[in-house]
C-alpha cells in the first residue's frame, strides 16, 4: 500500500509540477505588476485545483490500466495476476482518488494563499 501511494504521488506531484513551472514562468513575466502576476498565478492554480478535483471524481469510473500509476506498478515488477484482479484495481482506483483528492486541497490553499497576497499588494499600491 505504501509503494502504491508513492506512485500515485509521484505521478500527481509531476504533473503539478509542470503546471507549476507555467504558472511561475507566466507570474515572472508579469513581474512589472505584482497584484497581476499573483492574481494570475492564483487563477492558474485554481485551475488546477479544479483539474485535480475532477480528476478524483472520475477516477472510480475510468479504466485504471490506461493510468500512469498502473503503467508505473507494471514498470516495478508488481506481479500481473495481481494487477489483473479487479479487487486490485479498484484498490488502486481508490488509492489513486484519494491521493488526487488530497493535492488537490493543498493547491486550493495555495491559490487562496496567492490571492491573499495579490490582496495585499493592492492595498499597498500607492496612489
Amino acid at each position: 500500500m505504501d509503494r502504491l501511494d508513492a506512485f500515485a504521488d509521484i505521478s500527481i506531484r509531476r504533473a503539478c509540477a509542470f503546471v507549476g513551472l507555467g504558472a511561475a514562468t507566466v507570474m515572472i513575466a508579469l513581474s512589472f505588476d505584482p497584484v497581476l502576476a499573483f492574481r494570475t498565478g492564483a487563477e492558474i492554480t485554481a485551475l488546477l485545483a479544479v483539474g485535480l478535483a475532477i480528476s478524483a471524481w472520475r477516477t472510480p469510473r475510468r479504466n485504471i490500466r490506461h493510468s500512469e500509476v498502473y503503467a508505473m506498478l507494471r514498470g516495478a515488477g508488481v506481479p500481473p495476476n495481481w494487477l489483473s484482479a479487479e479487487v486490485n484495481r479498484t484498490q488502486i482506483a481508490a488509492v489513486l482518488r484519494a491521493r488526487l483528492a488530497w493535492h488537490a486541497e493543498r493547491v486550493a490553499v495555495t491559490a487562496i494563499a496567492l490571492w491573499c497576497l495579490a490582496l495585499v499588494f493592492w492595498l499597498l499600491r500607492p496612489g
